[in-house]
């Protein structure tokens, strides 16, 4: 069962990165970090993370946006600042499309939330150092992503700072 784990806006935070990597390691396919770690993009908190940069990275080695596939899931992954995600979710639709996504991974609002459109489920998974609500309220939250090979239902889980599920979702594609 392929398990990925999304961080975005941690803005500073080094210790729970860390912390988040060595709680999650033994069960763990990949890191996803969304964007806005303010941290450099060689630092020790983002390594091994699949990581973009965010509207308040400054550090130019990241990049704007990445993609990977994993068990035959084609993750986009972005901030989300440079698709107007605060406003709908059609740019940012547009370009998953452009580059074949199924999964969508982004930021920058600190909302959490899951959406099932067209065939491709959006995941933000909130903030863990400055949430503004969605599905788990104000908690500070990441993702664990999970799914079984050759099957359709993907499951959600929204961790609090203390690994603890606050939100489960499953959804089919």
């Amino acid at each position: 069962m392929p398990t990925i784990v999304i961080v975005s806006d941690s803005h500073g935070m080094e210790k729970e990165l860390i912390d988040i990597k060595r709680r999650h390691k033994q069960d763990t396919e990949l890191f996803i970090h969304c964007g806005d770690s303010e941290l450099a993009y060689q630092s020790e908190e983002m390594d091994t993370y699949y990581k973009v940069r965010g509207n308040c990275d400054f550090d130019t080695n990241y990049p704007k946006e990445v993609n990977i596939t994993v068990d035959n899931m084609h993750f986009f992954i972005t901030h989300g600042h440079l698709y107007n995600v605060k406003m709908n979710l059609m740019p940012i639709s547009y370009r998953s499309d452009e580059v074949g996504a199924n999964i969508v991974c982004f930021g920058h609002s600190h909302v959490a939330g899951v959406e099932l459109q067209g065939g491709k489920v959006f995941i933000n998974p909130g903030s863990i150092q400055q949430p503004r609500g969605g599905i788990v309220g104000r908690t500070p939250t990441y993702v664990k992503l999970s799914w079984t090979s050759g099957k359709k239902d993907i499951t959600i889980a929204f961790l609090n700072l203390n690994g603890k599920m606050e939100k489960e979702v499953v959804v089919t594609l």
